[in-house]
């Protein structure tokens, strides 16, 4: 039997190699045969143009620590094919608590769900008057990155959708 892609992820990230031990097994996997969900992976170091490939840089209007750089991660997100339901996700600790009636509704409105890995202090903020995205986090505490995030919103959402369960 074949299915049609019902849901997209496209994740962007500086460790791309994070996600292939957790969507290469069980559940995930078997939806992923079935052409239920698609996850792309975009490592954001392909869209650096200097010869480092340097993605991160201190925060453009001053502050402590390092963001991520608006320059590749607009040229990622362009990069990136559009489905016409498709949202952006920030993976972000000052985000909105992401729980699972969220799933729920993501499942029923989206067909694609671009998805940002934040990491250190964050992203440079002026990416967010670029492109509409909502900030989401998964707990009140603090992780070192938005991979594990990501993991964990990619298998709630996941659940959600006509045949991933069963």
């Amino acid at each position: 039997m074949i299915y049609i892609v019902n849901m997209r992820f496209d994740i962007i990230t500086i460790f791309p190699d994070m996600f292939d031990s957790y969507f290469n097994e069980s559940i995930i996997k078997h939806a992923r045969e079935k052409r239920l969900v698609d996850i792309c992976i975009h490592d954001l170091r392909m869209f650096a143009r200097d010869k480092h490939k340097k993605v991160d840089d201190r925060p453009f209007g001053g502050g402590p620590g390092m963001v991520l750089k608006i320059e590749p991660l607009a040229r990622t997100i362009t990069a990136i094919p559009k489905k016409k339901k498709y949202m952006i996700v920030l993976c972000s600790v000052a985000g909105k608590q992401f729980d699972a009636s969220e799933a729920v509704i993501w499942a029923k409105k989206y067909d694609q769900i671009i998805m940002i890995a934040g990491r250190y202090e964050g992203v440079d903020e002026r990416i967010k008057k670029i492109f509409k995205m909502q900030e989401v986090s998964i707990g009140p505490y603090v992780l070192t990155g938005g991979e594990l995030p990501i993991m964990v919103i990619i298998d709630t959402v996941a659940r959600h959708i006509a045949g991933v369960l069963g």
